[in-house]
């Protein structure tokens, strides 16, 4: 008999839905939108829906696997964690807990998906990383500014004369947000689109403008220089409430409108009538990830948040630099579960450079990597290096559901449990503010395991079985515990389902930031150097002609439509291929058509796919979906750079030039 139960989706995505799901003989048979979710309204995605196969597939790895003399072989559990222990105490003896890697990424949104810090620090601290391939640029660049990275609620919206969506194709990346777009078009709110891509969501807008990739904050810094020449700009709020705007003032005056405008690309009189509608408030600026993806990348989020301080959109309904919502993910007790105070040892690497770290570490060497939510092999930049550094491991073991391309490099492989078989609370730190529910529904396949069980099964035989002698209950009960004094417990995100956490729905409207001097700080204080630069990407005509003489084109890797980064499309049919997507410009200048199969290519590697023009893109700019794995002929990771950020926080994914040139099928 068929059952219907409530339930939450557990990707790291913006929407955060809530589900409805059919279990029907003891099976995941239907995943649909829940309609009495407040936001998502029984709405929801491909990725979501997948989920269903994603539980059921025959591919799901259902044991735990050691490699023998090249091949996976099923071993026992028992076997595995002895032996997994015995390396674990053996490198900790031998060279120290930081020779051993932990590398984790964002795959799951889960609460209890944190429990591994737990274990680690337990153990007395490894290596571990920092900053974040997908977004940290930007985060850091907001804390330089605002003190954190907040974000309006979703209804506030309703309030603005003006939404300008900023180097973000929504329509892709957070339905939910574009039917509220929708809806306050048609309240005769006005829309723009700032991206290099004429997208979906530019279809929506009122006013669609083409940039240059890599140059935003340039154009943010022309916009404020027209506010100011046409005293259009807040002067109450920079007076009272914000410090160095002396030093911005000056780093405007050291550029000119024509520099401006021939390097962004974009008409002087285009930027002229965005500072008139910047100056038109409240208006609300989205901006999207892949805009801080470059060298310059905290610089241009610095910019961006520069131009809606200085046009007075902060703090009012309405307004907003709307980037991303950590004031949710704020709400949970993470100290109380992780227990880093146990930590002896540490040290870290960044996310995108852990490559780099493996291979150059001393005192101690990396000897062993632990990998968990994450497939670094085709999510990490500059994948060939990748590969080499994960090799080069004595002992690797990966936690997935999959043999994915960095599985099948491990010693040994674990199964995990999926989110319809643990219970788990759900929520994501870049839209809405609402914690969903998803209670356990089905039993794992196979002996698949939920990974709290996987880390107190290590716990008991390493000495410490003690800190994770909790029920599941017990944990989220601990991640919550912050939450009790405001009403909110786990019983009551099971009664509800779905539950409003309590934040900021305008954020600074006090006008009482969290930055060292209590003010918005165009020049930071909590760095040595913290005034904003007008630095521009690595890889162009601009700062490296030679380079753009050799590879021409600038690559785009923007997340795909169907799977959340790598891990729906071995679930595609028919199976994924590498579609590379041009603007027209570039099938000119190449001769290229529809369907041609090309090769991509710079220094750092090169992958083989298939053409698409795009209907309207930037002149020079060329994109190819990040997240294939190698059987479907390999990431696009093998052609960007593993360099970071200004702020060195974030990724360089997008400061990335290429060539192509049509070739044959092997």
């Amino acid at each position: 008999m068929a059952t219907v139960h409530h339930s939450a989706c557990p990707l790291n995505c913006w929407d955060s839905c809530g589900f409805l799901v059919t279990v029907e003989d003891g099976k995941v048979t239907k995943v649909e939108g829940n309609p009495e979710h407040p936001i998502t309204q029984g709405k929801i995605c491909g990725r979501g829906r997948m989920l269903e196969n994603r539980a059921n597939s025959k591919d799901r790895l259902l044991f735990p696997l050691k490699k023998i003399e090249g091949s996976f072989q099923q071993i026992s559990w028992e076997q595995a964690l002895d032996e997994i222990a015995e390396k674990l105490d053996h490198y900790k003896e031998s060279f120290g807990t930081t020779s051993v890697l932990h590398s984790h990424d964002y795959a799951n949104s889960g609460l209890l998906s944190n429990l591994d810090s737990r274990f680690f620090n337990l153990y007395g601290g490894v290596t571990e990383l920092t900053g974040s391939i997908c977004w940290g640029a930007g985060i850091e660049a907001q804390n330089w500014d605002f003190g954190d990275a907040y974000s309006h609620s979703p209804a506030d919206l309703a309030n603005s004369k003006h939404v300008v969506i900023w180097g973000r194709n929504i329509a892709r990346t957070n339905m939910h947000l574009f039917q509220n777009l929708q809806s306050v078009k048609k309240n005769g709110t006005k829309i723009y689109v700032i991206d290099p891509i004429f997208n979906a969501t530019a279809k929506l807008a009122n006013e669609y403008i083409s940039i240059k990739p890599g140059f935003d904050g340039l154009l943010a810094a022309g916009i404020m220089k027209e506010l100011l020449r046409m005293k259009l700009h807040d002067e109450e709020f920079l007076a009272a409430y914000t410090v160095g705007f002396r030093d911005l003032k000056a780093l405007l005056d050291s550029v000119t409108m024509d520099y401006i405008s021939e390097v962004t690309e974009v008409p002087i009189e285009i930027i002229t009538h965005l500072a008139e509608v910047y100056a038109d408030r409240p208006v609300s600026t989205i901006m999207g990830l892949g805009m801080q993806r470059y060298e310059n990348g905290g610089n241009t989020i610095r910019l961006l948040d520069a131009l809606v301080a200085v046009s007075g959109n902060i703090g009012i309904p309405g307004g907003g630099a709307n980037y991303a919502n950590k004031q949710v993910g704020q709400s949970f007790d993470y100290q109380n579960m992780s227990m880093a105070e146990r930590k002896s040892s540490s040290r870290t690497f960044t996310m995108m450079r852990q490559a780099e770290g493996i291979l150059s570490a001393v005192d101690p060497e990396i000897k062993m990597g632990i990998v968990t939510c994450g497939n670094p092999l085709t999510q990490v930049p500059d994948t060939n290096r990748v590969r080499e550094a994960f090799e080069s491991l004595e002992t690797m073991v990966v936690i997935d559901q999959y043999m994915t391309d960095t599985a099948e490099l491990a010693d040994y492989v674990l199964p995990a449990a999926t989110a319809f078989e643990v219970e788990d609370v759900y929520y994501s730190s870049m839209y809405h503010h609402y914690v969903n529910h998803g209670p356990k529904l089905v039993e794992p396949p196979g002996e698949a395991k939920p990974d709290a069980w996987i880390w107190a099964e290590l716990a008991k035989r390493l000495g410490f079985g003690e800190e994770f002698d909790f029920t599941r209950e017990d944990f989220l009960e601990m991640g919550l515990a912050s939450l009790l004094k405001k009403g909110i417990s786990l019983e009551k995100i099971r009664d509800d389902k779905f539950t409003e956490l309590p934040v900021d729905e305008v954020p600074w409207a006090d006008r009482k930031f969290k930055t060292p001097s209590g003010k918005y700080e165009f020049t930071s204080s909590a760095v040595t150097d913290g005034q904003i630069k007008l630095s521009l990407p690595t890889e162009t005509k601009w700062t490296n002609p030679d380079l753009a003489e050799k590879y021409p084109y600038t690559l785009l890797t923007i997340h795909p439509l169907r799977s959340n980064h790598s891990q729906h499309f071995h679930l595609f049919q028919p199976e994924p291929y590498v579609k590379v997507e041009i603007a027209s410009s570039v099938a000119a200048e190449k001769g290229l058509n529809d369907q041609d199969y090309v090769r991509v290519w710079n220094d750092r590697g090169e992958i083989h796919g298939t053409v698409s023009i795009l209907k309207a893109a930037h002149p020079g700019t060329v994109n190819i979906d990040e997240g294939l794995s190698a059987r479907f002929g390999g990431s696009v990771n093998q052609l960007t750079s593993s360099r970071e950020s200004d702020n060195g926080l974030g990724s360089t994914l997008y400061d990335c030039l290429v060539n192509i040139e049509k070739t044959e099928k092997d």
